[in-house]
């Protein structure tokens, strides 16, 4: 955890003059990203004009203080997970598709500094993009877009990863973080709403000592004390607090007038385009304007000064509204200030009869899923982060995903949203079977892949999984109990993937490598592109990483990058979200840790094995030497080739030597990617492997054994 002291990195995290810090420091490369964080130079206002808003506090002391105060209950830190994400990830490699044991050890030991001071953490997550930011939304998946086709450039140009100035968090980070301390035994929490709202509101209903996040939004909520992730020292636990009461005395407001404030600077409800006007009228008319300073902190002050002088009451809210140019909907500062209003609080801007009705608005709705009970266990297990966008699909049958680590200008590589729409068809025709007769209602899709403008949600048809005896119903899958049940449960799971045929052979392997072998030949089906050298780095992948320590991968370096092997990495982390997906619907038929990318992944491993593979290395060497690793190798090998053959899929040997994509060719969207190839299967080890036998010979009859082949072996082909 000392990177997260060392100032070298810390220097990443410095706001630059006009932009916000808490837009540089979120995840931008997640499934919920907020569209923007808090009022927009709040933050560096705060830094540079109010100092004395940041005290330094101990956060041991503060949680004794608290113990002292309160002896019933233990001193609580609720934090903001989704801003604090890109903070957690430090690991050196982050190119390569995520270092994902590292990342763990890192989250235990942040887990661990609090636990030692006898701090309870409790973790919100981002459960939804609110339709209000899916404009904003859609600007920073294009911004991003952009970033990671410069990113890979760099990697084509210099075969290597670049410095951090031009770092991306890898695919699905914040999903994988959430069940991470899910399973590290913490409390985490996913939203039915903007995540900000949900941590202010627990922040005060259960008198936490404060909120860790980096969101300008938490200063304008009455709620309780806002702590800096971006200046905690976790050695020490000492961290910047942002006060309040100081900021009002500087803009010379009272904390009553916060909420109008952030409407009138512009926020996620009032766009600040609307606004330009009466910032121009402010500027004209305020005292407090600055030349040393620049337009965006004379902004603050002038508006600040300006709601100094008007009665605080529901008529000057009117009238406000009746001055800005708000078109047709003259709510929208109402609305606004509505939205900082936390459970049981009242404004006066607001009038006293009127309730927020904010954590109810969603129950409102009309729900695809009719089924109350049903409804009600996905709810439930989406606030307790158990299972992976199920809800999102039953409440209002619309689903996101945000940008991967893809090369826009592979001409060989289908994004990862159209490798794996098959599956998720599948899955809403699992999910969306009750109350809707013999018509399946559309899903929509807002899934980042080349060849997609983002100007509305694609329309997705369910389609039927091939279940033996038809797909059980939604309380068969999720409620009934028995073996009977059990084996319904993992062969519609397989259905999604057309592996329904091979329950036998799967179920005989340790499940985190079943999983693993599911995708990999779902893939492989897929993609007509992938080689007989790129299945072999995968199963060799999978077979060394079992015990290797966060420690030794760290360890490893690599010569050089290979760009085609990050976007395949990202491709597979993808995958995996896709089989959280398919199992949340399934009822669980494997354990979700099972599914998980420390369990089957690591980055820097699987460049190594790619790069192996398509150089012509010995099979000896690709598997490290390891000789009880041969029989599973080719046992896995040989599975997911006969799957493939049997759909008429013959995987082709295409090594790559030491060739990287050049990118000079633009891509042409064509979602026919399906095309097998015809060629015979010649394995490119046929001669490498004899070499092997001849030296280990004892090697054949060894690995029955291994722990990730239980009791069935498949001939070798």
């Amino acid at each position: 955890m000392q990177r997260l002291n060392d100032e070298r990195e810390g220097a990443l995290w410095k706001e630059g003059a006009e932009t916000t810090h808490q837009e540089s420091m979120r995840a931008d490369c997640c499934e919920f990203p907020r569209s923007a964080m808090g009022v927009r130079g709040l933050q560096g206002f705060v830094a540079r004009v109010c100092p004395d808003a940041c005290k330094t506090v101990d956060l041991r002391e503060m949680a004794e203080k608290h113990r002292i105060d309160h002896p019933d209950s233990p001193p609580v830190i609720v934090v903001d997970a989704m801003s604090c994400v890109r903070r957690w990830y430090t690991p050196e490699s982050w190119v390569c598709g995520g270092q994902w044991r590292e990342y763990l050890a890192i989250l235990e030991d942040f887990i661990n500094a609090f636990i030692a001071a006898g701090i309870k953490l409790v973790f919100y997550f981002d459960g939804v993009v609110e339709e209000k930011k899916r404009e904003e939304w859609i600007k920073r998946r294009m911004k991003n877009t952009e970033e990671i086709a410069t990113l890979f450039r760099f990697i084509k140009t210099h075969r290597k990863q670049p410095g951090r100035e031009m770092f991306v968090l890898p695919s699905a980070l914040p999903t994988f973080t959430r069940f991470a301390l899910k399973s590290l035994g913490q409390k985490t929490v996913c939203t039915l709403q903007e995540a900000d709202f949900e941590v202010a509101a627990y922040g005060l209903q259960h008198n936490c000592i404060g909120i860790l996040g980096q969101d300008s939004d938490y200063l304008i909520y009455n709620t309780c004390p806002y702590f800096s992730i971006e200046n905690l020292h976790l050695d020490r636990l000492v961290t910047v607090m942002y006060s309040r009461e100081v900021l009002c005395h500087v803009l010379g407001i009272s904390s009553t007038h916060l909420p109008l404030f952030a409407c009138l600077l512009g926020n996620d409800v009032v766009p600040e385009s609307l606004l330009e006007g009466f910032w121009h009228k402010c500027l004209t008319t305020s005292p407090h304007r600055n030349n040393s300073y620049n337009r965006r902190t004379n902004i603050l002050l002038s508006v600040a000064n300006y709601i100094s002088k008007i009665p605080c009451s529901y008529s000057s809210l009117k009238h406000l509204e009746e001055m800005l140019p708000l078109g047709s909907d003259k709510s929208l500062l109402y609305r606004g200030v509505n939205s900082y209003l936390l459970p049981g609080q009242q404004s006066p801007w607001i009038p006293p009869n009127v309730i927020n009705c904010q954590m109810s608005s969603l129950q409102q709705q009309s729900a695809l899923c009719q089924d109350k009970e049903i409804f009600q266990l996905a709810k439930e297990q989406h606030i307790q982060s158990e299972n992976y966008s199920i809800f999102n699909i039953l409440s209002n049958g619309e689903i996101e995903c945000s940008n991967s680590l893809e090369d826009d200008y592979d001409t060989e590589i289908p994004g990862q949203a159209l490798i794996y729409r098959p599956a998720r068809q599948h899955i809403y025709s699992i999910l969306l079977e009750s109350g809707k007769g013999e018509a399946y209602p559309l899903v929509k899709e807002w899934f980042v892949y080349f060849g997609n403008p983002l100007k509305q949600p694609e329309l997705i048809q369910p389609v039927r999984p091939s279940v033996t005896g038809g797909t059980p119903n939604l309380k068969t899958l999720w409620l009934a109990k028995g073996p009977d049940v059990e084996k319904q449960r993992y062969s519609t799971f397989l259905a999604c993937f057309y592996l329904q045929d091979e329950m036998e052979e799967l179920q005989a392997l340790e499940a985190p490598v079943a999983g693993f072998c599911c995708l990999l030949a779902y893939l492989m089906m897929q993609v007509s592109s992938l080689s007989l050298e790129d299945l072999n780095a995968f199963l060799a992948l999978i077979l060394c990483l079992k015990g290797k320590s966060a420690a030794q991968l760290t360890g490893l370096q690599l010569a050089q990058v290979d760009s085609r092997a990050v976007h395949l990495g990202a491709v597979l982390i993808r995958g995996l979200t896709t089989l959280l997906m398919a199992n949340s619907a399934c009822g669980f038929p494997f354990k979700m840790d099972d599914l998980m990318p420390w369990a089957v992944f690591d980055g820097k491993l699987f460049q190594e094995k790619y790069q192996q593979s398509h150089q012509g290395c010995s099979l000896e060497e690709l598997l490290e030497g390891n000789e009880s690793l041969y029989t599973p190798f080719q046992n896995l090998k040989s599975l997911i080739c006969k799957v493939c053959m049997a759909r008429n899929r013959t995987i082709q040997s295409r090594p790559r030597g030491n060739g990287f994509n050049t990118g000079r060719e633009q891509r042409d969207f064509n979602p026919r990617f399906q095309q097998p190839h015809r060629s015979h299967f010649v394995s490119p080890y046929h001669n490498q492997m004899r070499g092997f036998t001849q030296r280990h010979p004892q090697s054949q009859g060894r690995g029955s054994g291994h722990p990730y082949w239980r009791r069935y072996h498949l001939p070798p082909r």
